[in-house]
């Protein structure tokens, strides 16, 4: 079997999916990508065990069909230094041997049994079917990923999770002690469904998603999820167990609001952060009409830092405390030039929204205050 495609294509690809491979495997198969060629195509396969993500690439050349498996880095170090140009793959089956032929030279290597790869787990035929944007979901999950938990208790907060109803998808995220909540207001079903997804595969589909239009289908059931993207798909298996009521924390009434330049106060808080208390971060806000004064200390080393920023604020006067690592990461993952700051009171979480909403979308999000010892 002989087949030739673009070096730079094939090596792109394979990063992609190298990331898929975990350093120790309990089947040392699951160490190699395995090939498949069948019309005048190659699907690239990389795999866990619970998540298996695949690739497919047009050859330019194509003589014969057949199925092998080759070693990650063996094909990895081969590739990745070779400048674009076309690679002559020449596979004999039988005797599981790979013979790539480039433009000054030749590598010889062995191949393994693609028998040996584990089969893909197919999804029940009741499953729930979901299309939504490439853009729009690679943006919620880059939102959102940072505010999933590491928490060994409770395993459902360890990933991101999918809501939908007849109102919106929401795509929430929390550790319990700061939530991100996207709504997409387009994408709706009469039949409420959700699952949550662990953190691996969210961080796979952020580095593969385009930023186009293309759109995404996810279908999952009880217990897997399968995504198809442009080029390739995604098979993983779910988190199972029931997410909390992400709603009930969130405050309904927040008179206090305090709209400001989001750099401003990113870059203040970078400087303010580093003479808080190493344990407890905390950076207390003192808000009034037009101006807001963030300061911090650390009473065990005598250091402390202090800092005000103009703002438009509408409500009655408020001191409050937040952990600065938390409100710093929020900051970073919102990107509207200014944000609105919705406070009840001290005791209360506050809600973070960006000044201009994407469009059909509603992004949220919240940290929980910290006690201040006035």
């Amino acid at each position: 079997m002989r087949f030739t495609l673009s070096s730079t294509a094939l090596s792109s690809r394979l990063q992609t999916l190298a990331r898929v491979i975990n350093s120790k495997n309990s089947l040392s198969i699951l160490e190699s990508f395995l090939f498949e060629v069948h019309n005048h195509q190659l699907n690239i396969t990389a795999s866990d065990s619970e998540n298996v993500m695949q690739s497919t690439i047009q050859l330019d050349e194509c003589d014969g069909e057949g199925n092998f498996a080759v070693t990650n880095r063996t094909i990895l170090d081969a590739v990745k230094e070779l400048p674009e140009q076309p690679l002559s793959f020449e596979i004999d089956i039988d005797a599981l041997t790979i013979k790539i032929i480039y433009q000054n030279g030749l590598y010889n290597f062995t191949a393994q049994n693609a028998d040996e790869y584990p089969h893909v787990q197919t999804i029940t035929n009741g499953a729930t079917v979901v299309t939504i944007g490439s853009a729009v979901l690679n943006n919620s999950i880059t939102r959102s990923i940072f505010a999933t938990a590491q928490d060994e208790l409770r395993p459902v907060m360890n990933g991101i999770y999918f809501d939908l109803t007849s109102e919106s998808l929401a795509i929430v995220a929390s550790d319990g002690h700061k939530l991100v909540r996207n709504k997409n207001f387009s994408i709706t079903s009469e039949t409420p469904a959700s699952f949550i997804l662990p953190k691996k595969p969210a961080n796979l589909l952020k580095n593969v998603l385009g930023k186009e239009g293309d759109d995404v289908v996810i279908k999952f059931d009880n217990r897997n999820a399968e995504i198809s993207f442009t080029d390739g798909s995604l098979s993983c298996r779910l988190i199972e167990g029931r997410y909390p009521n992400y709603n009930s924390v969130i405050p309904q009434e927040n008179p206090n609001q305090l709209t400001i330049d989001r750099k401003s106060l990113l870059s203040a808080l970078r400087r303010i952060i580093p003479f808080a208390s190493e344990s407890s971060q905390l950076i207390r806000f003192h808000i009034e009409i037009g101006k807001l004064e963030l300061s911090s200390e650390d009473i065990d080393f005598s250091t402390s830092a202090k800092e005000s920023i103009i703002c438009d604020y509408n409500g009655k006067p408020m001191n409050i405390g937040f952990k600065g690592s938390s409100l710093s990461e929020i900051l970073s993952n919102l990107d509207s030039n200014e944000v609105i700051i919705q406070l009840s009171d001290p005791s209360r979480a506050g809600i973070i929204v960006p000044a201009s909403q994407p469009e059909n979308e509603d992004v949220l999000m919240l940290i929980m205050p910290m006690l201040l010892n006035d």
